[in-house]
This record gives C-alpha cells, sequence and structure tokens, in this order.
C-alpha cells in the first residue's frame, strides 16, 4: 500500500513538472513572436488630420492626437470614439485622470 502512494505521488509531481515545463516553452515561443514583428510605423500626421477634421479646436486636436499616435503606433478610425480598436491610444490619460487621446 505504501508503495503504491509513493508510486502516485511521484507520478503526480512528474506530470505537473512536465506541465509546467510545457507551459513555461509556450511562453517563450509567443514572447519570441512578439519581439520578431516590430510595430508598423503609421502616417500620424494624416491619420491625425482625418481625427480630427470635425475637432472645433484642431490645433489641439492634432497635437494631442499625434502624441498619442507617436506612442501607440496607431489611431482609432473614425472621428470620434472607435478606441476598442486602439487599446493604447484608449489607455492614455492626462495628469487630472480625462482621456489625452481624441
Amino acid at each position: 500500500m505504501a508503495m503504491i502512494t509513493k508510486l502516485l505521488i511521484a507520478s503526480l509531481c512528474f506530470s505537473l513538472l512536465v506541465l509546467q515545463l510545457a507551459e513555461a516553452d509556450h511562453d517563450t515561443v509567443s514572447s519570441n513572436l512578439a519581439a520578431s514583428s516590430p510595430p508598423t510605423k503609421i502616417d500620424c500626421g494624416s491619420a491625425c488630420e482625418a481625427r480630427c477634421q470635425l475637432s472645433s479646436r484642431p490645433r489641439l486636436c492634432k497635437r494631442a492626437c499625434g502624441t498619442c499616435c507617436s506612442r501607440c503606433s496607431c489611431v482609432p478610425p473614425g472621428t470620434a470614439g472607435n478606441y476598442d480598436a486602439c487599446p493604447c491610444y484608449a489607455s492614455l490619460t492626462t495628469h487630472g485622470g480625462r482621456r489625452k487621446c481624441p
């Protein structure tokens, strides 16, 4: 009986070790894929021009949009909203906690 218990515990430990190694290998492969593809640069000037075309303060809008675009390398489509298309753009905030990006 003691031999069966020891064998069961040993096989359980071995299984956990194999699962841990498989997960570590998966994380290494996915991080290598992410590191190998550099973020694509977009033309922030024209993207922000389109984003700010209906703004009541176009210069301020383009300046804020340009800052956000240079940090995130993306600008959401349309003139407002659509933040789900670019989560980085949506996450930038001012010191007061308001959205930085138009």
